[in-house]
Parts: C-alpha cells; structure tokens; sequence
C-alpha cells in the first residue's frame, strides 16, 4: 500500500471509525453494517498561518437580520424552513425515490431565478437533456439559472467560487466524488468528505446549498448519521410516491422551530401547494359509519384536523391483531389497555385496526381522545354525529389531560363547520370567547363515552 495511506472500517449507519472489522458497530448496535475503505493521512499544516489569520468577534457586536433570508416563492417550504432560506445555510433534503425531491428543487430554482437571483443546478444523476425535458413540465425558467452535470465535486466547487450564485442545489450527495478520497463515490468517506467541503464552501462564500439524500430501506438517509448533524437543516418528504399528497417535514432546523409540516400536491407540471390541508384531510369522510371520528392536531403553528378511523371486531387468532396506520403502534395498545381497565371494555379477545385517513402520520398526544373515541365508536357500533370534533391526552388513569394552542385548535374546527368540540376541562375556560361551537369539557374517558352517548 502506498505510503501515508492506510485501510479502516466504517460503520455505514453512524460513521463509527474502527481499526478492525467487527459483527455490531458499538456506536450504534447495528449489525454488519461496518465496510473497508482506504484513507489517506493527511498532515498538518500551516496551522499557524490560520491561528494568525482567524480573528474574535464580540457577540454583541454582531447584528443579524430577517432581510438575510431569502423567499423561495412557495409558502409551505418557507414555512418549513422557518421563514425562507437563510443564507449561508446548508439544507439536506431526504425522501424515497420518486417521492419529489428533485422536482422541489427545481421548482424553487424557478421561482428563485425569476427574482433574478443566480442559482447554479449541478445533477449527478441526469443530463443536461433530461434536466430540460424536466423543467419543460414544471414551466418558465430565468437566465439565471445554470446547470452543471457533474459528479467531480472538486470541480463544482471551483465553478461555484468562480461564478459565487446565491443559490446551489446538489443533486445528489451520494454521486459526488473527491479527489482527495480514494473510496468510491457514496460511501461512507466520500459523503462525509463532500457535506464537510460544502459546508466550508456555504460559510465562507455566504452561499446557501441545497443537498440531496438518498434513503435506506429503513427510511433513513443513507450513509452515516454524522451526515445529519453537519447540516444545518434537514427535510423529509413522506408520503407514497403512487399517491397524490407529500408531507414535508423538518427534523432538524437551526433556523426555525421542527414542528412546522408542509404539504403538497404531486401534479402533471410539479407539486402544486396545498393552503388548507385540513379540507383535504377531510375529503370523503364517510356519514354514518361508525369507528369514525374528527381530531385535532398542532404541527407547529397550523392547527390540522384529521379523521381517524377504528375497526375493532371479534378475533379468531389466539392472540389478536393489532395494526396502526399513520400513529405509534404502541401507544393504540397503551389507550386500549386504558379502556379495559377503566371501562371495562373486553378488547383483549377484539382485533383492532387504528389508521389516519390522508396518508399523514401524527404522533401528538393531543389525538388520543380521538383514538378512544373511535374505538368505543367501533367496538359499540355507536354512529357519531359529523358535526363533532375532539381532542385531548389520555393518561394510564383514563384521566382527559390538557394540550397547547386549545383556541387555535377550536378556531380552526369552527371554521370548517363543525359544531361540538370535546376538549379537557381544563382547557374549556380559556376558549369561552369563541362563539358558534359548543364546547364539552371531559376530564376521563368515562365523561367521553357519556358525552357522545348523550348527542350521538
């Protein structure tokens, strides 16, 4: 082997670094996932030319802005990002093949060099043609917009100091190679090298990067973990690539609050966004069935309303089913453990199917009343009446326990016409000024059922 190089393992969903192969990585208890890779030892130098050059600022002194962000021109991204792109900012973008990662970007390339803000699209995966033909689909570009199909990352980072755009979109992370990498492009090294060097790049020059991630089957995106944590913002697109609505969501933001969700519609020339997710959530509610009910949730400062439905009947296993679609499967055993306990409901021998109707999964604890009520609704053949919303957490006593932004959420249900709202009782007194809704303030389950027995 030539001189300064040397061979290590790489654990390939946490970049743990060890000198030998092992069976489980001790970072993260993952199994086999450690791979050779070549590496070249680099030495140090000139650390005192930087030593000499870097310089202190006082905190008070340094001044910060929201005329540094930059509007992408679609309302749901902005908001997700926390109010627009903020420059210098690097942003990795994940999601499954087909989902629309891709199409987002250069959507928001579009809208961005219409504004006359220089944007520079360099794709590792398709050619200047399908770009194009791409494009075509989506609309009207502006001159300032390049393309760059390449996977040297040395020579799109020389391109992009040359030209210095406002704006770079990498498309992907994992065709990109470096030279100063001997590993093959998308393993654990040359990922890890290419976010380090766009970092640098998005810092110093001031230039905000967008970066593509591919996923592993498990959902994650692939290579290691470190990846996440050096960006600056991360994004999920979730949702079925055969289906018509992605959710995108914030895992990771330096910039703005990981509650905010956008939601988007995949159409012939591009996701088209969707303002009021809450009447598509809605859309072919069945009337007069049972096991269905209308909840409430918060993602950040949006109030959605979502149906979820219940399907419990008598199982034939001997030990029965339980399935959730769009909430934690643990936490529908958890309720229905509740119900057995405090109302004495014989679910342990009932098969129980809880989804999300949507395709949107919810993970706020504030939907749990609704999950209750869907059951009791299903397991008692009990029609609840269209005009009725809930929410609320339930603890292990069965007690109806407070959530956040209560008149936020009984705004957003008076708004799309629904007249009864089972909230806490704790919650009732700080949304008497909302007129047009009766509210009904539950403090356990036991006050639940009585209510939607008495006005069913």
């Amino acid at each position: 082997m030539a001189k300064g190089k040397k061979t290590v393992f790489f654990c390939q969903s946490c970049g743990y670094e060890s000198a030998k192969w092992m069976g489980q990585c001790p970072g993260c208890r993952e199994w086999n996932s450690f791979v050779e890779e070549t590496v070249e030892e680099r030495k140090g130098g000139a650390i005192k030319k930087a030593v000499s050059e870097a310089s202190l600022s006082k905190l008070s002194e340094i001044t910060v802005s929201d005329t540094e962000r930059i509007l992408t021109g679609m309302e749901e991204l902005d908001r997700v990002l926390g109010g627009g792109i903020m420059k210098g900012s690097l942003v990795l973008v994940g999601g499954d093949p087909g989902i629309g990662k891709s199409t987002i970007l250069l959507q928001v390339s579009r809208n961005l060099s219409a504004k006359g803000t220089s944007v520079i699209y360099v794709s590792g995966e398709e050619s200047l043609q399908q770009i194009k033909l791409r494009a075509e689909r989506i609309g009207t570009f502006g001159e300032s917009l390049s393309i760059l199909s390449e996977t040297n990352l040395d020579l799109a980072c020389e391109i992009i100091r040359k030209e210095k755009p406002q704006v770079v979109v990498i498309d992907s992370i994992q065709t990109m190679y470096s030279e100063a990498v001997a590993s093959a492009p998308g393993s654990v090294s040359q990922v890890r090298e290419a976010t380090g060097i766009l970092m640098q790049l998005a810092k110093t020059l001031g230039i905000s990067i967008f970066i593509v991630g591919h996923v592993t089957k498990e959902g994650v995106v692939a290579g290691p973990r470190v990846l996440e944590h050096i960006v600056d913002t991360v994004l999920y697109f979730e949702g079925d690539r055969h289906a018509s609505y992605r959710i995108l969501r914030g895992v990771k933001n330096r910039f703005g609050s990981t509650n905010e969700i956008g939601v988007f519609e995949m159409r012939e020339d591009g996701l088209a966004e969707v303002q009021n997710p809450s009447e598509f959530m809605l859309s072919g509610k069945p009337e007069g069935a049972s096991g269905s009910v209308v909840a409430c949730s918060m993602e950040g400062t949006r109030p959605i309303l979502l149906e979820i439905q219940a399907l419990v009947c008598h199982s034939n296993l001997g030990i029965p089913r339980r399935t959730a679609a769009g909430t934690d499967h643990n936490r529908v055993n958890l309720l229905m453990a509740v119900l057995e306990k405090r109302l004495g409901l014989q679910l342990s021998a009932c098969d129980a199917y809880i989804n999300i109707a949507g395709g949107i999964r919810m993970n706020e604890p504030a939907i749990d009343l609704g999950i209750v009520l869907a059951i009791i609704s299903s397991f008692q053949d009990l029609v609840l009446s269209d005009d009725l919303i809930c929410f609320g957490e339930v603890g292990l006593s069965g007690e109806v326990r407070a959530v956040s932004q209560v008149k936020q959420r009984v705004q957003e249900a008076k708004k799309l016409g629904f007249k009864r709202c089972i909230l806490p009782a704790v919650s009732k007194e700080s949304v008497k000024g909302v007129a047009g809704i009766t509210l009904i303030g539950v403090s356990n389950v036991k006050e639940a059922l009585a209510a939607i027995k008495g006005r069913a």
